[in-house]
């Protein structure tokens, strides 16, 4: 998983999803797990 300034550019992959785990922001995507990502 990888930590990404922003995650402006995951959001707007196909397939992403945005929740929040344990107070960071989390991308998570089932399509292409490359995609995944946390912030915060």
């Amino acid at each position: 998983m990888k930590v990404r300034n922003s995650l402006r550019s995951l959001k707007a992959k196909p397939g992403s999803v945005v929740t929040r785990r344990r107070g960071r922001q989390v991308v998570i995507n089932r399509k292409n797990p490359r995609w995944n990502g946390r912030h915060g």
